[in-house]
């Protein structure tokens, strides 16, 4: 199956002002890109790449004062298949752990270990090590919070969402990766698209996505505590500590957004994919740091 995915910001400076985007496809999906998602900017502008300490491409452009479109529009090959689901994945020791792997046991500005790590072991301290302990996060975690578009907060970290018990998906991915590495399972957030395919709807305006991945059995798992269940149609951009680490836009100076739109569809069965304007419904959406859907 091939999916369209794509967004436009549109942006409002009052004066010159630097941004870091995250906003391409991860390398590990480059195989299945049918039409690049090349980032395209109204003014026309420069836009210069670099590899951040974790891999993800990222772009800087030096936005002019007054309106800025920023827009990708792509066509991606998927499998059609739901998340993998592993219950036989064991727990790896702390000391077996590859080296690039033990930064995501650490802390880090939206996981707080050390505020959450005696309520994670009264919690999860009798689950079976491995995927069945993170599946039991998953499920505290949905359970936990409530899903409210208004309630969404830049600030909020894992311990704010687990007072809180209400936020969007990135707060529900802090707080399971929180958990995760309170119980020594290394656990890294991802940003990108997900379609609606497969669920009920109505379906809920489009959104980047946020989950996360635990390094159980020897390898990288995904997993989704803000929806819970195996989905079609996920499709990574980026991959970081939490959401700090992979803002779809950082901007250096004050702004105001005015339209966030962003676009996950299944192509029919054999059309052939034309790209060009889309018609798509505004989206509440905060673009540094994270993921909202």
């Amino acid at each position: 199956m091939q999916l369209r995915a794509g967004f436009e910001l549109v942006y409002r400076f009052p004066q010159p002002t630097p941004i870091i985007l995250l906003v391409n496809i991860h390398d590990s999906r480059a195989q299945d890109i049918v039409i690049p998602d090349h980032l395209t900017t109204e003014p026309s502008l420069p836009i210069s790449g670099y590899r951040d300490g974790f891999g993800n491409r990222c772009n800087r452009v030096l936005a002019p004062a007054g309106r800025l479109r920023l827009t990708t529009d792509c066509v991606v090959r998927d499998s059609g298949l739901p998340d993998e689901m592993l219950f036989g994945a064991g727990q790896d020791s702390v000391q077996d752990l590859p080296e690039d792997v033990l930064v995501f046991l650490l802390g880090s500005r939206y996981c707080e270990t050390d505020f959450l790590s005696a309520t994670a072991w009264q919690l999860f301290s009798g689950i079976a090590p491995g995927y069945a302990r993170v599946q039991a996060i998953c499920d505290y975690v949905n359970r936990h919070i409530a899903f409210n578009y208004q309630n969404a907060r830049a600030d909020r970290s894992a311990a704010g969402a687990f007072n809180d018990r209400t936020g969007v998906c990135r707060d529900y991915a802090h707080l399971a990766i929180t958990f995760c590495r309170c119980m020594n399972i290394p656990a890294r957030y991802c940003t990108g698209y997900l379609s609606d395919l497969g669920t009920p709807p109505p379906y809920g305006v489009g959104d980047f996505a946020a989950w996360f991945e635990a390094w159980i059995g020897g390898r990288w798992h995904t997993f989704d505590p803000r929806n819970n269940v195996p989905r079609v149609g996920r499709v990574l951009m980026a991959r970081g500590r939490d959401a700090c680490d992979v803002a779809i836009a950082t901007t250096f100076g004050p702004n105001e957004l005015e339209s966030f739109k962003v676009w996950t569809d299944e192509l029919p069965d054999g059309e052939v994919p034309v790209l060009g304007p889309i018609a798509q419904s505004p989206a509440a959406g905060m673009t540094a740091p994270g993921a909202n859907g």
